[in-house]
């Protein structure tokens, strides 16, 4: 068994992997943030290593209830708004905390410090990186009610095609003077406020949400 100032160092790197990780989280206003990380780190490494050092023989069946309790963890942090999935990075943080937690537990303080750096970088470069191709294809939903005329929704559907957007109608449908349609269309920032701009200086539009 290591001793006493070994695990304390480790209890030490236990909070410094879950704060900077939670920090990042907690900076992004996430569900799960700086002391819920911590929290997710120090719970994996005290169940690592008591599986280890009081429990022998059972390692490898904790470590999986480990696994088993972040998955149900991970999976309340991910919830619906607006047909988007939102949540998803938060519960993959989390998984991957605990996997560093138990790493810290185990004494791989070489592969763990390694792949906080990873999981960092994937947080905030990549996150640059995610918001510049944000930029060059959005896919947005499209909602446009106005008054009934033959062909009025192909005629958005063109303007779809001079502002060099990809589209598929979703459905439309009829009520009373008014007819709807909602689309999902793909393309730049550029190009979506562009036609949004053209939308909302059409007084013949009813609704639009976009």
């Amino acid at each position: 068994m290591p001793s006493l100032s070994e695990l304390l160092l480790r209890l030490l790197l236990t909070i410094v992997v879950g704060g900077l990780i939670g920090a990042e989280r907690e900076y992004r206003s996430k569900s799960a943030g700086f002391r819920t990380m911590i929290l997710i780190c120090l719970g994996s490494f005290l169940f690592t290593t008591f599986s280890i050092y009081i429990t022998e023989g059972t390692e490898d069946r904790i470590a999986s209830n480990i696994v088993t309790g972040i998955g149900f963890l991970g999976a309340g942090v991910i919830f619906l708004t607006d047909n988007k999935v939102n949540g998803l990075t938060t519960a993959a943080t989390i998984w991957a905390t605990a996997a560093l937690g138990m790493g810290i537990g185990g004494g791989y303080y070489t592969l763990v410090i390694a792949s906080t750096l990873i999981v960092l970088v994937s947080l905030i470069i990549f996150t640059k990186l995610e918001e510049v191709i944000d930029k060059i294809n959005q896919t947005r939903n499209y909602r446009i009610v106005s008054p009934y005329k033959d062909n009025l929704l192909h005629e958005y559907e063109l303007l779809f095609r001079k502002y060099k957007l990809s589209f598929r109608r979703l459905k439309q449908s009829k009520n009373g003077p008014n007819i709807a349609g909602n689309w999902i269309v793909k393309g730049s920032e550029k190009h979506h406020n562009r036609f949004i701009e053209h939308i909302l200086h059409d007084t013949t539009v009813t609704e639009f949400e976009f």
